[in-house]
């Protein structure tokens, strides 16, 4: 089998495409450079797409002995990830970027042109499990023995027919020292290497100064849910729904008790703050679904909202009419590409129309136990067991 290994110069991508080589795969190397800004050196864990990290991609590829390349996907991850990470902040939600980038560039624009070279799967160092054991025997997306690291949240929008397409050598690992163990006696450089976190494309780690610096000033009123004025704020960019800390509040709250994010309004500039309770919900409305198997009322599943958050027992209340199948991915393969890597992207590709299929009704799901800080915009994962069933976009509460 033909294999496309994204090899972001970590110690993960570099083990997972060393397993798929000696798998007996023909594995070719890619390193996907993101950042319009790839001369800045990294800071720790902080950064992506540095200098460092496609040498270091680069010399794991060496001692695997694979070709490797380098793909400018720049552009895409600057459209499809960071302009919808802005765009929905100015709008009062709250996103994943990792979880749209996982959808937007590593299974959809790598996924899509991979398959028009020719490649038969994508292999990353996800943390994450494939397994024949979906509906009619088609490969299902699990959670990975590491708990830890589980990734099945923010992978769950890649939808079935990626999921086909794609390969996961660290699944079954249940702990990162492991994985790095692995490098060590392979020889790899990276195996010492420190893990990213945070959001890459903000490599100083401050979210809300990148925010102002992109979108500018609003400023507007703090207000509590009787409307009285307790302060002023730059930006409701610069909050989100279930935020206790940089509110700027000057007075207590007249019990004492913390006060919470409770509501976001940019068309006014209002940001209302109140009591924890008033966060809590058991029900929760979703759309855009991706569905890995049909969906019906009265199913009862463990909700997820957040990457590394604690899944909840949940009955399934209602369905979009279309949240039975998700459209693939990418288009069929062909077998007319040219695997030719060196040619970096397909041109006249658009990504933007390779994500599945989305529902234009509602899924909501009633949890077993209150959950707080819903917000717009986070996505909505559905497990059966261990196995991913569905993904959405969390639109409100109940």
């Amino acid at each position: 089998m033909k294999v496309l290994a994204a090899m972001s110069g970590g110690v993960d991508s570099a083990v997972a495409a060393a397993r798929a080589a000696e798998a007996g795969h023909e594995v070719v190397g890619v390193h996907m450079a993101l950042s319009k800004n790839r001369d800045q050196t990294r800071s720790g864990s902080r950064g992506c797409c540095t200098v460092e990290d496609a040498s270091d991609a680069r010399r794991a590829a060496e001692k695997i002995g694979i070709p490797y390349y380098v793909w400018d996907l720049s552009d895409d991850f600057h459209d499809l990830v960071v302009e919808d990470f802005l765009s929905e902040y100015a709008a009062g939600r709250t996103p994943n970027p990792c979880v749209r980038c996982n959808e937007r560039i590593k299974f959809a624009s790598l996924l899509e042109r991979a398959t028009v070279l020719g490649f038969d799967a994508v292999c990353t160092g996800h943390y994450a499990s494939i397994r024949a054991d979906g509906p009619g025997g088609a490969p299902s997306l699990h959670r990975s023995r590491n708990q830890a690291k589980d990734q099945s949240y923010v992978l769950a929008v890649m939808g079935p027919d990626a999921v086909g397409r794609s390969v996961f050598p660290l699944g079954e690992y249940e702990t990162k020292d492991e994985v790095r163990a692995e490098a060590r006696s392979r020889g790899l450089g990276v195996s010492t290497k420190p893990d990213s976190y945070d959001i890459c494309f903000v490599a100083d780690g401050d979210t809300r100064g990148f925010l102002e610096r992109n979108l500018g000033q609003a400023p507007g009123e703090i207000r509590d849910p009787d409307g009285a004025v307790l302060g002023t704020h730059r930006g409701t960019h610069g909050f989100t729904i279930g935020q206790r800390k940089g509110l700027g509040l000057q007075q207590p709250a007249a019990d004492g008790a913390p006060r919470y994010v409770v509501d976001i309004d940019p068309s006014s500039r209002q940001v209302v703050v109140g009591a924890a309770e008033l966060l809590s919900t058991r029900e929760l409305i979703a759309t855009d679904v991706v569905a890995f198997e049909p969906l019906s009322p009265g199913r009862e599943v463990r909700a997820q909202i957040r990457a590394h958050g604690e899944s909840i027992p949940a009955e399934v209340l209602e369905v979009p009419a279309t949240a039975t199948a998700a459209v693939p991915a990418t288009a069929p393969r062909t077998g007319t590409g040219s695997a030719d890597p060196a040619a970096g992207p397909a041109s006249g590709t658009d990504p933007g129309t390779a994500s599945p299929a989305t529902a234009s009704a509602s899924l909501r799901v009633s949890l077993e136990t209150p959950i707080r800080g819903v917000a717009p915009g986070q996505t909505l994962v559905l497990y059966d067991g261990d196995r991913v069933i569905a993904a959405s976009t969390l639109e409100r509460r109940a």
